[in-house]
């Protein structure tokens, strides 16, 4: 905030968005704002710019050639009735229909690791979905898998849509969530298995969701230790989740087999 002035931009078509963000300097992206705006309040982030995309345009939901499309600014709520696993990690989201509500896909991809509590939950099961992710800044327009975008880090980035394929494949959901109205998931496992193809993710494991290619190499649910490195927070220990892990994804194994 410049002289204390905020400078708001609110774009009325996707392009519109584009055209503002330019290459991501100085400007803080604010769609659902469930994230953004605590840390605003808390004095966490002090933005000069806003980009707000509740009006972009970029809130639909379309499947056409067999390819499903989500806009960065649709809501969670909004993907409760989509393909597994996404649509059981959607409905588990801040456990709270108000959050559901508001934040949205985007936001979710691009929220990083909190200060105590991990975050993302969406990620895993897009990842296993083999979802792209196509976003804008430095270098232009791009198209990344979800877990390279996760990898590259979404800093500098502004989300269009995530797509995925429309394919015949079972699917399994497995996570650890606290008994309370307003909680975060511990940890969680999506998988999905396409004809011989097996895709295993988990998120709450690491400051973002990570896909576990030694389980899809091995089949062992013990391997999924060797992608991850659990950390302590507010809500588990590293021992924990190195414990419940590989039972989470024996779990979604035998439900696929």
């Amino acid at each position: 905030m410049t002289g204390g002035v905020l400078d708001v931009v609110i774009p009325t078509t996707p392009e519109e968005a584009v055209a503002a963000f330019g290459e991501g300097d100085g400007i803080t992206v604010l769609a659902g704002g469930t994230i953004v705006m605590p840390q605003i309040t808390y004095g966490r982030l002090k933005p000069d710019r806003v980009l707000m995309l509740g009006r972009s345009g970029l809130d639909k939901i379309t499947r056409e050639g067999g390819t499903v499309t989500i806009g960065a600014a649709v809501p969670v709520s909004a993907l409760e009735e989509l393909d597994e696993p996404l649509a059981t990690a959607s409905r588990h989201v801040g456990a709270d229909r108000e959050i559901r509500a508001q934040a949205t896909v985007g936001g979710n991809l691009c929220s990083g690791p909190g200060a105590e509590t991990p975050r993302g939950d969406l990620q895993a099961p897009l990842i296993v979905l083999g979802a792209r992710v196509r976003s804008t800044g430095k270098g232009g327009e791009r198209t990344d898998s979800v877990e390279d975008f996760l990898a590259g880090g979404a800093a500098g980035r502004l989300v269009l849509d995530v797509a995925y394929d429309e394919v015949d494949r079972k699917t399994a959901y497995h996570a650890v969530w606290r008994p309370h109205t307003h909680h975060y998931s511990i940890l969680a496992v999506a998988a999905t298995k396409t004809g011989d193809e097996l895709r295993i993710a988990a998120t709450g494991a690491g400051p973002y969701g990570v896909r576990l290619t030694s389980v899809e190499q091995s089949g062992s649910p013990e391997d999924a230790l060797k992608d991850v490195d659990p950390q302590d927070d507010a809500l588990a220990s590293a021992w924990y989740r190195s414990t419940v892990l590989p039972k989470l994804v024996a779990r979604a194994l035998d439900e696929l087999a």
